[in-house]
């Protein structure tokens, strides 16, 4: 039998070859998908003449001119983003903040905020030592390559949870502290709830995705600030740009320290659900702002975005310090005590943020109960003062008595009563 002049036994076997090709190709193509083997001896040098085709293209900048809107401040790419004044608690930016999200890596906040307290406590030293258990060698994700049963250091796993964002690193804390992870996260919510955090479950000490787990980003505001005001001995850890442990470094994921002037902190995360995220702290000349920005869609995005918002924040905004501590805000009248008055000062610096150009329209009230009545010791609480700018959100803060005033003695305490009840009326 004979095709357009092929014998048909030519054509079965022509057929043959070309199946077996095809398979042969399917399984190299398939090979390819798995990571190769690095083969020994010296490899061959990349070509490095002209390439023919079509130019790589450039990265495309974002279109800013129709951002979705946040409920305070400027628009961001972020799906929840929030700006805080650190000296003024004053709000710059609100974009679904309270809105309950996955924390992903920047749940080691809480996770490394314990572990500063116990060590400020002095429960905790820097050269501790925690063993490593095959559930923290296991762990996936980003990890600061621990090996099974060493004994490593507070200070090392430190670093690799926040500079190399070690997930194996957390399960040791955890273990070490509270005997199981599950233990330590009932312990993160409730050391965030004993400091403010009202949105905020956790579940695991690395932020790793689990049911039921999930933050705010308000709340991740409130761990950065805390950290910041509670361990200025240990803050320092999260500037650490790039860190060697098991002859493996690994660069800080936060961008912001090498490229924004100021940022000293603190951490990144990313999840597939949550996208990416970070919380940053930045000061400059003695203001500090901190960002929380999550959901962006890659790394750069996530660099560039937080970028602009601190950028922003600096720029549109300034900080009026209105008193200091010790600075006499009013003289508060003194009822039967060894001095008629009392100043009244404030127990922390006080400071508002204003819009740029706005410096001079600070305005300030102190009230009190007065007369106040003697004795009256150092630090007594014995007022507020509400401080704003006009058509502003008025701030209110307390007064203590800033010095000791006696009481009279009886004679004169006689005298003030009569003085009072016979020519109060003229005074």
């Amino acid at each position: 039998m004979r095709i357009l002049g092929w014998p048909a036994g030519r054509i079965l076997a022509a057929a043959l070859a070309a199946a077996s090709i095809c398979a042969l190709q399917g399984s190299l193509s398939l090979a390819q998908q798995e990571p190769a083997k690095k083969p020994a001896g010296k490899q061959p040098a990349k070509p490095t003449g002209p390439r023919t085709g079509s130019a790589a293209k450039p990265p495309v900048a974002p279109d800013y001119s129709a951002l979705p809107p946040s409920q305070i401040g400027i628009g961001t790419l972020a799906r929840q983003a929030y700006i805080v004044d650190a000296a003024s608690d004053t709000v710059l930016l609100f974009k679904d903040a309270d809105k309950p999200m996955h924390p992903s890596s920047m749940a080691k906040l809480m996770t490394v905020y314990i572990v500063f307290e116990e060590l400020k406590a002095g429960r905790l030293k820097l050269d501790s030592r925690f063993r490593v258990s095959e559930r923290a060698w296991r762990m996936q994700g980003s990890k600061m390559f621990v090996d099974i049963n060493k004994d490593v250091s507070v200070e090392e796993l430190l670093k690799g949870i926040i500079v190399q964002s070690g997930n194996d690193a957390c399960v040791v804390i955890a273990e070490g502290l509270s005997g199981t992870e599950d233990a330590f996260a009932q312990r993160m919510t409730q050391k965030g709830k004993d400091i403010g955090l009202t949105g905020s479950v956790f579940r695991n000490a690395s932020g790793w995705p689990v049911e039921g787990q999930y933050v705010t980003a308000r709340d991740l505001a409130i761990i950065a600030k805390r950290t910041i005001e509670d361990f200025p001995d240990y803050y320092k850890y999260y500037s650490i740009a790039e860190y060697t442990y098991n002859g493996i470094s690994q660069e800080n994921r936060n961008r912001l320290l090498r490229n924004t002037p100021g940022t000293d902190g603190l951490k990144t995360g990313h999840t597939e659900e949550a996208g990416f995220g970070e919380v940053s702290s930045t000061q400059r000349d003695g203001r500090r702002v901190i960002v929380v920005v999550n959901g962006l869609g890659s790394m750069a995005e996530r660099a560039r975005e937080t970028e602009r918002l601190t950028e922003w924040a600096f720029r549109e905004f300034s900080n009026v310090v209105v008193f200091r501590p010790g600075d006499k805000v009013v003289d508060a009248k003194v009822w039967i005590g060894q001095r008629d008055t009392v100043p009244l000062t404030t127990v922390k610096p006080i400071a508002v943020t204003v819009p740029a150009g706005q410096q001079g329209s600070v305005k300030a009230t102190a009230s009190y109960e007065g007369p106040l009545a003697a004795p009256l010791t150092k630090g007594q609480a014995a007022g507020k003062v509400l401080v704003g700018v006009p058509g502003g959100k008025m701030q209110e803060f307390p007064l203590i008595v800033s010095e000791d005033v006696p009481q009279l003695g009886a004679f004169g305490r006689s005298w003030a009563l009569i003085r009072h009840y016979l020519f109060g009326w003229m005074s």
